[in-house]
């Protein structure tokens, strides 16, 4: 069976006539209109504006107050809100993804959702349940959508597990999982059974409350997935701080043990890996290895991450060794392995090993795009690419028309619900948004370009 796939990727794989590597120019600009292009090179110029992403949630109430809901609304559905997010409505959603597929683009549909600690009404059983059923609309949506999703039948989107349990509960397994007593009380194969079957499954360490959540919790997940699979909707599961990525990849995990199986032609359930951890080109050989011998299908998204700064302080706060790569540089060279690793895997098991290289960067972007035509992987195959809607349209646009299956991940909802998950976003992504410069002087070009050339 392997043989098998391996030759048909040979088979489907890039032309042999020569590595013809892609050019991110900004050319593909040309399918796009002139007032989009205006749009978002200012868009990515207020938002490399370190004032505005740190005080954005400070100035949008003093907007709010001096400008009314109305005109204030108005002025972000035209600026932030138009360049970073699908719409609020089914048929406005519809009509971002259309204008995608226009440009040899996917969507990868995103439920705003933001925990509040503080908030006895974001953190009430009430509100995961409220975020359960949002996340059963998103797979129906991403469904609907794409009916004829195109020869990889892949549908993809989103799935934040601080949605549907707290980040109170993943910091307490996540203490317990680091303890070796706890391995026959928390394994994956455990909680996969207990979601399964929904009988209860207490944890010593957790008091009766944090038990019953995360029951409830267990409950919610296992629902979402079994929606996805029966609609045929793939989930990719956010990576978020390193004191609750433990718990969430022991979720994952369980998951993946019971939707994952090679019977099931999954992967349905991704894990995301954040290259800026010291640690992760490790523990994703380990799991890939384990993905392997249990027999299950291994989907994984790969980003450099995004909480570069706060783990720092974090780590600094509790006198705890820092948890990220020193420097870009030694990120990027992070990445870079991890990349390879996975392609690696991609290249032997064929469809139960799938990548989405989630990068902005243009230098992993062409490593990719080598790797695969070197490994005879498929361009419309198990590695798809990732950035985000409204950034980095330079290198979407010349991936998605060079044949490769491009996603981005789209935000969808009211001004009252995105703009703070936006904002918290931004915040979380200075570096991303700060390095947007290349594309901003690319929009400028091709503005300069029309308005000279008359068009």
């Amino acid at each position: 069976m392997l043989r098998a796939c391996r030759a048909l990727c040979s088979r489907a794989g890039p032309s042999a006539g020569g590595w013809q590597p892609l050019s991110f120019d900004g050319g593909a600009f040309h399918r796009k209109g002139t007032a989009e292009l205006a749009r978002a090179w200012l868009v990515l110029r207020l938002c490399a504006w370190p004032p505005l992403v740190t005080h954005g949630l400070a100035l949008q109430a003093w907007s709010q107050r001096l400008l009314g809901s109305r005109i204030s609304g108005a002025l972000l559905r035209a600026s932030i809100y138009g360049q970073f997010v699908a719409g609020e409505t089914t048929e406005e959603v519809r009509g971002c993804v259309e204008q995608l597929q226009a440009l040899g683009l996917r969507p990868l549909l995103a439920v705003p959702t933001e925990e509040e600690p503080d908030s006895a009404a974001k953190t009430s059983e009430a509100w995961y349940e409220g975020n359960l059923h949002a996340m059963l609309r998103c797979v129906d949506l991403s469904r609907g959508l794409l009916e004829t999703p195109g020869p990889a039948g892949h549908v993809l989107m989103q799935l934040k597990v601080t949605a549907l349990a707290s980040t109170r509960l993943c910091k307490a397994l996540t203490s317990w999982v680091r303890e070796p007593r706890a391995s026959s009380e928390l394994s994956p194969e455990r909680l996969a059974e207990a979601m399964d079957s929904g009988q209860d499954v207490q944890v010593s360490c957790l008091s009766a409350e944090q038990n019953r959540h995360l029951q409830a919790s267990l409950r919610r997940l296992h629902r979402v997935v079994q929606h996805a699979r029966a609609r045929h909707v793939r989930l990719l599961v956010d990576a978020e701080y390193t004191s609750l990525n433990p718990a969430l990849s022991l979720l994952v995990a369980a998951l993946a043990a019971r939707w994952n199986r090679a019977s099931e032609g999954g992967p349905w359930v991704w894990n995301t890996y954040q290259a800026y951890l010291k640690d992760t080109h490790e523990r994703l050989t380990r799991d890939a290895e384990a993905a392997g011998r249990a027999g299950l299908a291994f989907g994984v998204k790969l980003v450099r991450g995004a909480y570069l700064d706060k783990e720092r302080k974090g780590a600094r706060l509790q006198g705890t060794e820092d948890p990220t790569q020193p420097d870009y540089e030694a990120t990027s060279r992070s990445y870079s392995r991890c990349l390879e690793l996975m392609l690696t895997h991609v290249s032997r098991r064929g469809p139960l090993c799938q990548l989405m290289v989630a990068s902005h960067n243009e230098d992993s972007v062409r490593q990719a795009t080598k790797r695969m035509w070197e490994l005879g992987i498929p361009l419309d195959g198990p590695v798809c690419f990732g950035q985000l809607l409204g950034m980095c349209d330079h290198v979407s646009l010349a991936l998605g028309q060079a044949g490769y299956a491009v996603y981005k991940s789209i935000p969808y909802g009211t001004l009252e619900e995105v703009i703070p998950y936006l904002i918290r976003r931004a915040q979380e992504n200075r570096s991303v948004l700060q390095g947007a410069r290349r594309e901003q002087e690319l929009l400028g070009q091709e503005l300069r370009r029309r308005l000279l050339g008359g068009r």
